[in-house]
């Protein structure tokens, strides 16, 4: 079974006794202050947390008046103080990913559950991923619960932010308490001063058994059910502009009839939303199979039993040009056509590797 392995040249950073995660660090003078925070919020300020889901799901958005703590320490504590957050959680939760994903029109890729799993889902994916998402600067995560109401996520300077309806303040008070975290007037992370996010994991191309962020975000999506919370039916870019016809790559994730092993299709496209994107990008893993794919049964797509769009980023123009002559193929379709334009298939022996870029690599500043 694939695992994790830090990247070992990497140099955790130390100023004035506060240790940094390995993936987010400042690159200004900074004097950290480490501790927590924490202030009153009431009802009728709350920002909606999801915008869709299921019916009767809108009665999520107005979250009750409750304690919010912000809390910073040291990296190597952090694994133990998330463990104690988690008992303040039900055995259901909704689970919550951020990452800092490869769509060119949007930093993050906002990630949330409409449906509540096992809390020992989110205990098992820090066992297995635990050092990826407390070290890795390019990922947040945590889960929440309505009754009671409990909001618990490390975001990607791995500052923990906890929300508690107010009948549950003392007990978070308490575990600060046992923890010997003090209470300050602010924090001071990596966030306060010009900064950069980085990947933490070593998974080069040639090391298939090792885990790459996007491999993981897909094992994620499975197991807590998270969906990916921007709208379907548009294309707009983080500032709210319409974009129109984009070009995108997509990864769709194909269970074929007759074997357990999943194959991958790598597909370019030009689509107007992401809902056209992953229609166009099923409809060519449907219709153009790998070869020696089986046919399946009436009830089935063709040859598969399984079909999922893992994964859809936008791409800017050039890079998109840039990709496919990669691939050894020119793109001679119009700028406004939607469409697909050309299909790549992976499977075991050959994963698809992205090349890191810039962002992944720590010259993601801010």
């Amino acid at each position: 079974m694939p695992s994790i392995e830090i990247d070992s040249t990497l140099k955790r950073t130390t100023i004035e006794g506060l240790s940094f995660p390995l993936g987010v660090y400042p690159v200004e003078p900074v004097v950290p202050i480490a501790g927590y925070f924490s202030q009153f919020e009431a009802a009728d300020g709350a920002e909606p947390f999801l915008t869709g889901g299921d019916e009767g799901f809108e009665d999520w958005e107005a979250w009750p008046d409750r304690y919010m703590f912000d809390v910073l320490l040291n990296a190597q504590r952090l694994p133990a103080f998330l463990r104690a957050l988690l008992t303040l959680l039900p055995p259901r939760v909704y689970p919550i990913l951020d990452v800092l994903g490869h769509d060119a029109y949007r930093e993050i890729d906002p990630y949330v559950s409409y449906d509540p799993v096992g809390l020992d889902k989110i205990i098992e994916a820090q066992r297995l991923y635990g050092e990826w998402l407390l070290e890795d600067g390019l990922v947040g995560f945590g889960a929440m619960s309505i009754e009671p109401f409990v909001y618990v996520f490390i975001d990607e300077h791995k500052i923990a932010t906890i929300r508690v309806e107010l009948e549950l303040r003392e007990k978070v008070e308490r575990l600060l308490t046992a923890f010997e975290i003090p209470s300050v007037g602010e924090i001071i992370g990596a966030d306060s001063a010009a900064h950069e996010h980085r990947s933490v994991l070593f998974c080069p191309p040639d090391r298939p058994d090792l885990y790459t962020p996007e491999e993981i975000v897909e094992r994620l999506r499975r197991e807590w059910l998270l969906q990916l919370n921007v709208p379907g039916d548009t294309n707009l870019d983080d500032e709210g502009n319409p974009l129109g016809v984009t070009p995108w790559r997509c990864v769709v994730r194909c269970l074929p009839a007759d074997s357990t092993t999943e194959k991958y299709a790598e597909v370019f496209l030009r689509a107007d939303s992401l809902d056209r994107a992953e229609q166009l990008a099923t409809d060519a893993a449907i219709a153009s199979p790998p070869e020696g794919t089986a046919k399946a049964e009436d009830d089935q797509e063709d040859g598969w039993l399984e079909i999922d769009p893992v994964q859809c980023d936008r791409v800017r123009d050039e890079d998109f040009a840039t990709m496919l002559k990669q691939h050894g193929f020119d793109d001679a379709t119009g700028k406004d056509a939607q469409g697909i334009i050309h299909v790549i298939w992976h499977g075991h022996d050959d994963p698809i590797r992205d090349e890191p870029d810039d962002d992944a690599n720590g010259a993601d500043t801010d």
